[in-house]
């Protein structure tokens, strides 16, 4: 199944099932207090982000092309970082780039796992037990203020507004019971700047699940960000970063195209 969560036409916010570009099927709330689709066909007037995290833990150097073109060594286990909530922004809304951080702004596509059933020192096997989700995100990236600027850490280059755009839907793992063998690709302005896949991750889904819920309690609704493949725009000769007028769209298979232009904080 493929879930929305947008605005209809009198502005109130649903989850429905996505049935054609600017439709959904109403998704409703059982006795049990869980979803289940309604024959009710509601027109969407504005796509949503899929989720609203309750959290947001990012992976980095989770792809070995990328981890070679950063000129880092293979990580011995997987390299977290924070993004704060608020940098969640919907599909089609602006990439904002901020007065504080007015160059190095950097793109990175990545496939999102949304937790859905929170667990704590889950065992690998059981990893997928606790998947709501996938979807599309934008790792946006401020590089100067990740290396410099945040005494060197990463959160704060990648915390800005609209950083972290999600979408354009969330797919069940029914229809992906192998996140770990999808087609994933980047384009600014329509030129690919990212075309790999999954597969080319250093730690799968279920070892990332594993890893990050050891000692510490996954939340329902904790979006994991699993790594970006290698084209990113600082490790290109010469580095090339998002402008004001871009447009920045992240295909990932069986999932869809989050799409997001770039505009500069007024």
């Amino acid at each position: 199944m493929k879930i929305i969560r947008f605005q209809d036409l009198a502005g109130d916010v649903h989850y429905g099932e996505w049935i054609k570009e600017w439709s959904a099927l109403l998704l409703k709330k059982t006795v049990d207090e869980k979803y289940a689709v309604s024959d009710e066909v509601v027109a969407i007037d504005k796509l949503l982000a899929p989720v609203e995290p309750t959290s947001i833990l990012g992976v980095g150097l989770n792809y070995r092309r990328h981890a070679e073109e950063m000129g880092a060594g293979l990580p011995e286990c997987p390299v977290l970082f924070l993004k704060g909530v608020n940098a969640l922004t919907d599909p089609g809304s602006p990439i904002v780039i901020p007065k504080v951080a007015p160059e190095q702004v950097d793109c990175e596509g990545e496939l999102a796992v949304v937790i859905g059933k929170p667990g704590k020192n889950i065992a690998r096997h059981q990893a997928f037990e606790h998947v709501l989700g996938y979807t599309c995100a934008n790792d946006v990236s401020a590089r100067r203020w990740q290396k410099e600027g945040g005494g060197k850490q990463w959160c704060r280059g990648k915390s800005f507004d609209t950083f972290c755009p999600l979408g354009p839907c969330l797919v069940t793992p029914d229809e992906i019971p192998n996140p770990n063998t999808l087609r994933i690709k980047t384009t600014v302005n329509d030129e690919i700047v990212q075309d790999s896949t999954t597969a080319d991750m250093i730690f799968d889904v279920p070892s990332l699940i594993s890893f990050l819920s050891e000692g510490t309690t996954l939340l329902t609704g904790t979006v994991i960000l699993t790594g970006t493949p290698s084209g990113v725009g600082f490790a290109r000769n010469p580095p090339v970063f998002l402008q004001k007028g871009d447009r920045v769209a992240i295909e990932i298979e069986r999932i869809g195209t989050l799409v997001n232009p770039v505009s500069e904080e007024a």
